[in-house]
């Protein structure tokens, strides 16, 4: 494995530095690069390795079965599941999926890069109060978030197409779209024909060299797999070199954090963490930012409770854990007469956003999008375990030529669709089952609220009609009308709001209750979007990171 070295320089851990970043995803890379290029000292925090793109390959069992990139109980990180706070949780391969490695989930994504819209940041407004949820407003507005959003599509690099889809924004795209995948001129065609106005999908992907990095190659193992080419959108690429070369940034492989510790006058004082080889340190620091996820940010938080806050750090509201929101999903897959290739190049390169808010007339709340794509992720293993998909043997000559024909002349019309943020959806601490380190199981506790379940049913049947549009032989299709059992969005659990009561962060990402401590990722979000929510959570971490600069440059962190 062609793993990188940590950097220098080396920090003492005894010595204070500026700022401890936990996690270095979509949102701790770009933290690490913002504070360390602005001067500050940084120790950069990692549970995973540092891979590159050298030790990426098309290795369907090493991911998908063996959970190389996304661990679980078998590398010593079990997770328990549960439809309510009365049942007792029950271990799972993985309710909360997450990558573990410098660049975290950004390394693996899909790449779907869509901007949330003015409407998410003040939904609640304008559609009212939801029974059973905690909807809301968020405290900034689309128009403060924009400039960083352009951010993203230029620093971080996404290609795409300017046009009457978008919402507004100050720059075009730094890339034009990818090419059109067999799949989607099917969608693009049948949408049309349904009167709807596909349109080509923003993809954090590069369709031609940007910021030194190549162009896609369109290899077809991508959702679920490290680039190969750097071509790819992610901070291991985009973000990380800059903060190890500046100069003032530390990263720490192979260390994950215990606890956060804070003194008698409540603030942070340092990070507690693990090696590789079980030995603990603690890292001295001004401030810590916390960018592990919207599961391991409230377990950390949780951990980290003491006589001043016991109920866990930073959670006077009750909130942390909280208000978890997964996105929903739904998918129906189409054979055809002749091939469509669709495993060929990127995940999707149209996407359909006319039902991006569902009419109130249904009587119910949601919205989302449907995007064309392969039924298997383009991997043929993954075909070849799932059986047929339309039906037939399970084994034997027949079943091979099955496989052989769905592989290549099979499309999917996936929807990604809302999440409401119910309080008894959750990341909480596991009473009984522990991991290698002793620490708590992650327990997730998550029943969609009926509007989920029906806005999925909504894009589920859209997809049908788009489907027998396209001019399909045969359909099959699912989304989990009993409720989903897991996801890799996980969102909400640490939200941002004006209301110490009913949030954890405020509107810059500090927390209500301890003035040096922020938390930027996932579990700042509000509301869910429709879909695909890694843009949005950059782009807060480029504004998190504009703000707390210039707060420290006051003395005020």
């Amino acid at each position: 494995m062609a793993e990188a070295a940590n950097s220098v320089p080396r920090f003492d851990t005894r010595t204070e530095v500026d700022f401890v970043i936990i996690g270095s995803g979509a949102a701790g890379g770009i933290m690490a690069r913002e504070l360390s290029v602005a001067g500050f000292s940084v120790v950069l925090l990692e549970q995973g390795p540092h891979l590159q793109a050298a030790d990426f390959r098309h290795d369907e069992w090493a991911y998908d079965v063996n959970n190389e990139l996304t661990w679980s109980a078998r590398q010593g990180h079990p997770q328990t599941f549960r439809k309510s706070e009365d049942e007792e949780a029950v271990p799972v391969r993985q309710a909360l999926g997450y990558a573990h490695n410098v660049g975290g989930s950004s390394v693996h994504f899909s790449g779907n890069f869509w901007r949330f819209r003015p409407i998410d940041f003040m939904e609640a407004s304008v559609k009212g109060s939801i029974a059973g949820t905690n909807f809301a407003d968020w405290p900034i507005s689309y128009e403060e978030l924009e400039p960083y959003y352009s951010r993203v599509d230029w620093e971080i690099g996404v290609s795409g197409l300017q046009g009457p889809w978008d919402p507004p924004r100050s720059r075009d795209y730094p890339c034009p779209p990818m090419p059109i995948k067999g799949s989607d001129v099917l969608l693009e065609r049948a949408a049309k024909q349904l009167g709807l106005n596909p349109y080509p999908a923003p993809v954090a992907i590069l369709s031609q060299p940007h910021n030194g990095r190549p162009a896609c190659t369109h290899c077809g193992f991508c959702n679920g797999y490290g680039c190969e080419m750097n071509a790819k959108s992610s901070t291991m690429i985009a973000m990380i070199p800059q903060a190890l070369a500046s100069g003032n940034c530390e990263l720490r492989t192979g260390c994950t954090a215990a606890r956060i510790e804070t003194d008698d006058a409540g603030r942070v004082t340092e990070v507690v963490y693990w090696e590789t080889d079980g030995s603990v340190q603690a890292q001295r620091a001004k401030a810590a930012v916390v960018c592990a996820n919207g599961a391991e940010t409230p377990r950390l938080l949780l951990l980290s409770a003491s006589n001043r806050f016991p109920d866990g750090l930073a959670n006077s509201s009750g909130m942390v854990g909280k208000n978890l929101m997964f996105n929903g999903y739904s998918t129906v897959a189409g054979l055809f007469e002749q091939p469509v290739n669709a495993y060929k190049s990127i995940p999707a390169t149209r996407v359909v956003h006319d039902y991006y808010e569902l009419p109130s007339s249904l009587g119910f709340y949601g919205g989302g999008g449907i995007d064309g794509r392969h039924p298997t992720r383009g991997l043929p293993m993954g075909l070849a375990m799932s059986s047929s998909l339309f039906g037939g043997p399970s084994w034997g000559s027949e079943f091979k030529r099955n496989l052989q024909r769905e592989f290549t002349h099979t499309a999917a019309f996936d929807g990604h669709t809302t999440s409401l943020p119910v309080s008894s959806n959750s990341v909480s601490l596991d009473p009984v089952v522990k991991d290698k380190w002793g620490r708590p199981a992650l327990r997730c506790t998550y029943k969609d609220h009926p509007d989920d379940i029906a806005t999925m049913k909504f894009f589920y049947d859209l997809s049908n009609e788009l489907m027998s549009a396209a001019g399909a032989i045969k359909q099959a299709g699912f989304y989990p009308e009993n409720g989903q059992n897991g996801n890799v969005h996980l969102l909400g659990t640490c939200r941002m709001g004006n209301d110490p009561a009913s949030s954890v962060v405020d509107r810059f990402h500090r927390s209500h209750d301890v003035p040096n401590l922020f938390m930027v990722d996932g579990s700042s979000l509000v509301t869910s979007g429709r879909g695909q929510p890694t843009m949005t959570i950059m782009a807060l971490a480029f504004r998190a990171a504009d703000n707390l600069i210039q707060a420290a440059r006051r003395g005020e962190v």
